[in-house]
């Protein structure tokens, strides 16, 4: 069975669904009720869950990392996350898009051309993510460099550049990082357009 924990970190709710030292899920929002319902929207239907309070050294582990990572740290991780219920493309995407490191983003175009398919492929897989911001689709912008969608609203959009501009190191130039499907190009976060 899975369990369900979450807890608010700041002013966000975090979440995450944790079976058998796996990680199924994570999420977070803006309140309490959004998290716990994009975590739920990412798990298997066919899959039992409940609600837990009582904590574990794994999910002390992966709030804590979750933390790290909304105050734009940068963290190294090694959770093992259960994928097996994702499909072969979303599983590539998401490979890919681990790759990508802290001041960096990418466009869907640039996923896209990397893993193969197209950049609305690549949107749809972002929308679906079951592990932000351990996989970060927030470091996914549009081409023209504006900051694309995140998670359904303008309140999520606006902390989508918070938390970009929380990441920012100051890099000034694109790079590209070698990954198992191809070299993916990369951009500083500082490229992304005020507006």
């Amino acid at each position: 069975m899975i369990h369900v924990y979450h807890q608010k970190i700041g002013d966000m709710w975090c979440a995450a669904a944790i079976e058998d030292e796996k990680v199924w899920a994570t999420t977070f929002a803006t309140s309490e009720r959004e998290a716990l319902k994009q975590l739920l929207e990412s798990l298997p239907y066919n899959k039992p869950f409940a609600s837990e309070e009582k904590s574990s050294p794994l999910v002390e582990k992966v709030f804590k990392t979750l933390k790290s990572m909304l105050a734009g740290e940068n963290v190294s991780w090694d959770f093992r996350l259960e994928r097996g219920h994702l499909s072969k493309y979303a599983q590539r995407v998401l490979d890919c898009l681990a790759k990508v490191p802290v001041g960096c983003v990418t466009t869907y175009k640039a996923l896209a051309e990397t893993v193969g398919g197209g950049p609305r492929a690549v949107g749809q897989i972002m929308a679906l993510n079951p592990f932000p911001p351990l996989i970060p689709c927030h470091r996914v912008i549009r081409a023209d460099f504006s900051i694309g969608g995140f998670g359904g609203g303008k309140a999520n959009v606006k902390f989508k550049r918070t938390l970009l501009e929380r990441e920012d190191r100051g890099f000034e130039k694109p790079s590209k990082v070698k990954t198992e499907f191809g070299v993916l190009e990369l951009f500083p976060v500082g490229f992304l357009r005020k507006n």
